[in-house]
């Protein structure tokens, strides 16, 4: 069985990392790795964390051994110190991790087979399969403020992924690189981006709602941010020798307003 690691990354937000938690528990996939990356949370954000780590000693008591893959079930690491943002954050994630498939999960799974769908997605998907995605939704409180259907397409048309979504294979992460953390908002958009343009990767979906965002994220909390995310994800286009970058972002854009 392949490894899942899920990267979560926190900073004092106690509730909603109690959700994610939640989720990941209730989850049926026999192996999850679950990294959490803290930025020194003071509002018992790390509270939830340590409890939550209590619950699974497999993989402490695999450490002199060094044999991780005997740890059976869910296993945690989670480390709490400074950092320079929530991209970086994700990077530290990413160097702490030893899954076969690797996913960031700062929200909440919305079903207890989510992983097992995008895993069995990914290894029906063919040699060109590189990853899976699913539809998500965005919830303020029990309040449904957008749905993200997502569907198949090109970069080109201005269709991405949603990355709370996407799960890669390890070799992504390795080929690609990681996430730039000189983009404020848009890191995420422009990793996908480097792995997109190659149209030979293909990605699976399942067509499901499999998770439930906190609405308010880096990329979608408020006009300000919006319209540096706008201008980062066009700069993301061009870095990347995308042709048609300005183009490509307005299709991008009214893609996300008809979710609305």
């Amino acid at each position: 069985m392949q490894k899942v690691s899920l990267l979560i990354t926190t900073y004092n937000v106690k509730d909603q990392i109690s959700a994610t938690l939640d989720s990941i528990r209730s989850q049926d996939y026999a192996s999850i790795e679950t990294v959490i990356v803290d930025g020194g949370s003071q509002d018992g954000t790390l509270d939830v964390v340590r409890e939550f780590a209590a619950q699974y000693p497999a993989y402490e008591s695999c450490l002199e051994s060094k044999d991780l893959d005997e740890a059976a079930g869910i296993i945690v690491k989670w480390i709490s110190e400074p950092d320079r943002g929530l991209y970086d954050a994700m990077n530290k994630a990413w160097a702490m991790c030893s899954g076969d498939i690797v996913a960031v999960c700062n929200d909440r799974l919305c079903t207890p087979d989510a992983v097992t769908k995008l895993v069995r997605a990914i290894e029906k998907g063919g040699r060109d399969c590189i990853g899976a995605h699913a539809d998500l939704v965005y919830m303020d409180g029990e309040r449904v403020i957008r749905t993200w259907h997502m569907g198949e397409g090109r970069l080109a048309q201005g269709w991405m992924p949603g990355h709370p979504t996407l799960f890669l294979k390890r070799e992504i992460y390795e080929k690609y690189g990681h996430y730039d953390i000189s983009y404020h908002c848009a890191a995420d958009y422009e990793f996908m981006v480097r792995f997109l343009k190659d149209e030979k990767n293909h990605l699976a979906y399942v067509p499901e709602v499999l998770v439930s965002m906190f609405y308010g994220g880096t990329s979608n909390a408020g006009l300000r941010n919006y319209l540096v995310s706008f201008k980062e994800g066009y700069l993301a286009l061009k870095k990347n020798g995308v042709p048609h970058p300005f183009l490509i972002t307005v299709k991008r854009t009214f893609r996300v307003l008809r979710q609305f």
